[in-house]
Protein backbone atom coordinates (compact mmCIF):
# COMPACT_ATOMS: atom_id res chain seq x y z
CA UNK A 1 0.00 0.00 0.00
CA UNK A 2 1.20 3.44 -0.62
CA UNK A 3 1.76 6.06 2.22
CA UNK A 4 0.64 9.60 2.23
CA UNK A 5 4.09 10.38 2.81
CA UNK A 6 4.69 9.22 -0.51
CA UNK A 7 2.07 10.99 -2.21
CA UNK A 8 3.11 14.60 -0.36
CA UNK A 9 7.04 13.84 -1.62
CA UNK A 10 5.67 13.08 -5.30
CA UNK A 11 3.10 16.45 -5.19
CA UNK A 12 7.21 18.32 -4.25
CA UNK A 13 8.06 17.58 -8.03
CA UNK A 14 4.69 19.46 -9.07
CA UNK A 15 5.79 23.03 -9.81
CA UNK A 16 3.72 26.09 -9.69
CA UNK A 17 3.63 27.02 -13.44
CA UNK A 18 3.99 30.40 -12.94
CA UNK A 19 6.82 29.68 -10.12
CA UNK A 20 8.60 26.69 -11.92
CA UNK A 21 11.38 26.53 -8.86
CA UNK A 22 8.55 26.00 -5.89
CA UNK A 23 6.52 22.97 -5.37
CA UNK A 24 2.42 23.40 -4.72
CA UNK A 25 3.17 21.55 -1.59
CA UNK A 26 5.67 24.84 -0.91
CA UNK A 27 3.17 27.23 -2.37
CA UNK A 28 0.36 25.71 0.25
CA UNK A 29 -1.86 24.66 -2.56
CA UNK A 30 -2.59 21.24 -1.58
CA UNK A 31 -4.61 21.20 1.16
CA UNK A 32 -5.26 17.63 1.48
CA UNK A 33 -4.58 13.56 0.84
CA UNK A 34 -6.52 11.11 1.44
CA UNK A 35 -4.91 7.13 0.28
CA UNK A 36 -7.80 4.51 1.00
CA UNK A 37 -7.41 1.11 1.87
CA UNK A 38 -7.56 0.25 -2.53
CA UNK A 39 -4.84 2.48 -2.63
CA UNK A 40 -7.20 5.09 -4.52
CA UNK A 41 -5.49 8.99 -4.06
CA UNK A 42 -7.79 11.67 -3.25
CA UNK A 43 -6.25 14.88 -3.34
CA UNK A 44 -7.66 18.54 -2.02
CA UNK A 45 -6.28 21.30 -3.91
CA UNK A 46 -7.27 25.36 -2.99
CA UNK A 47 -5.80 27.60 -5.49
CA UNK A 48 -4.54 30.64 -5.03
CA UNK A 49 -7.41 32.46 -6.78
CA UNK A 50 -10.68 31.80 -7.62
CA UNK A 51 -9.88 32.30 -11.39
CA UNK A 52 -6.22 31.03 -11.35
CA UNK A 53 -5.65 30.10 -14.76
CA UNK A 54 -3.34 26.97 -14.24
CA UNK A 55 -6.02 25.32 -12.29
CA UNK A 56 -6.32 22.67 -14.89
CA UNK A 57 -2.60 22.85 -15.59
CA UNK A 58 -1.87 21.35 -12.36
CA UNK A 59 -4.47 19.18 -12.03
CA UNK A 60 -3.32 17.33 -14.91
CA UNK A 61 0.35 17.88 -13.53
CA UNK A 62 -0.80 16.24 -10.43
CA UNK A 63 -2.97 13.21 -11.71
CA UNK A 64 0.17 12.63 -14.37
CA UNK A 65 3.31 12.06 -11.55
CA UNK A 66 0.85 10.60 -8.82
CA UNK A 67 -0.14 7.81 -11.21
CA UNK A 68 3.36 6.98 -11.99
CA UNK A 69 3.36 5.25 -8.01
CA UNK A 70 1.20 1.92 -7.77
CA UNK A 71 -1.75 3.45 -7.15
CA UNK A 72 -5.15 2.41 -8.30
CA UNK A 73 -6.64 5.66 -9.22
CA UNK A 74 -6.06 9.70 -8.55
CA UNK A 75 -8.80 12.27 -8.00
CA UNK A 76 -7.80 15.99 -7.32
CA UNK A 77 -10.85 18.13 -5.85
CA UNK A 78 -10.46 21.38 -6.00
CA UNK A 79 -12.03 22.76 -3.23
CA UNK A 80 -12.56 26.10 -1.64
CA UNK A 81 -13.25 24.71 2.12
CA UNK A 82 -10.17 26.23 3.42
CA UNK A 83 -9.27 29.85 1.86
CA UNK A 84 -5.85 30.15 0.63
CA UNK A 85 -3.38 32.98 1.77
CA UNK A 86 0.16 33.86 1.76
CA UNK A 87 0.62 32.27 5.39
CA UNK A 88 0.28 29.11 3.73
CA UNK A 89 3.74 29.26 1.84
CA UNK A 90 6.25 27.24 3.73
CA UNK A 91 9.63 28.72 4.20
CA UNK A 92 10.64 26.35 2.02
CA UNK A 93 8.29 27.91 -0.47
CA UNK A 94 9.13 31.72 0.61
CA UNK A 95 13.06 31.08 0.11
CA UNK A 96 12.03 29.65 -3.59
CA UNK A 97 10.18 32.84 -4.19
CA UNK A 98 13.50 34.87 -3.12
CA UNK A 99 15.68 33.11 -4.86
CA UNK A 100 13.09 33.52 -8.39
CA UNK A 101 13.48 37.22 -7.52
CA UNK A 102 10.04 37.88 -5.41
CA UNK A 103 9.69 40.22 -3.04
CA UNK A 104 8.29 38.41 -0.40
CA UNK A 105 5.00 38.72 1.06
CA UNK A 106 4.68 40.42 4.91
CA UNK A 107 2.70 36.86 7.11
CA UNK A 108 0.15 38.58 8.89
CA UNK A 109 -3.25 38.05 11.54
CA UNK A 110 -5.93 38.58 8.26
CA UNK A 111 -5.88 42.13 7.65
CA UNK A 112 -3.78 43.07 5.09
CA UNK A 113 -3.15 46.92 5.34
CA UNK A 114 -2.01 48.94 2.27
CA UNK A 115 1.35 49.00 4.16
CA UNK A 116 2.47 45.44 3.57
CA UNK A 117 2.16 46.21 -0.51
CA UNK A 118 3.88 49.63 0.25
CA UNK A 119 7.16 48.86 2.39
CA UNK A 120 9.12 46.26 0.52
CA UNK A 121 12.30 44.98 0.76
CA UNK A 122 13.89 44.72 -3.16
CA UNK A 123 14.60 41.00 -3.61
CA UNK A 124 17.85 42.10 -5.64
CA UNK A 125 19.48 44.69 -3.28
CA UNK A 126 17.74 44.31 -0.38
CA UNK A 127 17.05 48.27 -0.05
CA UNK A 128 14.07 49.05 1.74
CA UNK A 129 14.24 52.21 -0.61
CA UNK A 130 11.50 51.26 -2.72
CA UNK A 131 8.44 52.66 -4.49
CA UNK A 132 5.02 50.47 -5.42
CA UNK A 133 3.99 51.26 -8.82
CA UNK A 134 0.95 49.23 -9.10
CA UNK A 135 -0.55 47.01 -7.38
CA UNK A 136 -1.71 45.34 -10.31
CA UNK A 137 1.11 42.66 -11.71
CA UNK A 138 1.10 40.42 -14.77
CA UNK A 139 -1.28 38.14 -12.46
CA UNK A 140 -4.16 39.11 -9.40
CA UNK A 141 -1.07 37.73 -6.50
CA UNK A 142 1.57 39.78 -7.94
CA UNK A 143 1.82 43.83 -7.60
CA UNK A 144 4.85 45.83 -9.54
CA UNK A 145 7.86 47.88 -7.44
CA UNK A 146 10.56 49.92 -8.21
CA UNK A 147 13.76 49.98 -6.68
CA UNK A 148 15.58 53.50 -6.06
CA UNK A 149 18.63 51.95 -5.06
CA UNK A 150 19.80 49.49 -7.53
CA UNK A 151 17.30 50.90 -9.99
CA UNK A 152 15.77 47.37 -10.88
CA UNK A 153 11.92 47.08 -11.57
CA UNK A 154 10.64 43.68 -9.35
CA UNK A 155 7.46 42.25 -8.62
CA UNK A 156 6.04 41.13 -5.18
CA UNK A 157 4.26 38.42 -4.58
CA UNK A 158 1.07 40.03 -2.45
CA UNK A 159 0.24 39.12 1.07
CA UNK A 160 -3.55 38.14 1.07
Amino acid sequence: MISESEIWETLQNVKDPEIPLISVVDMGIITGVNVSEDNFVNIKMTPTFAGCPAVNYMKEDIIDKVSLLPVSGVEVEVSYDVQWNTNMITDKGREMLKESKFALPQKHNGLIQIEMLENVECPFCRSKDTALKSSFGPTQCRAIHYCNNCLQSFEQFKPV
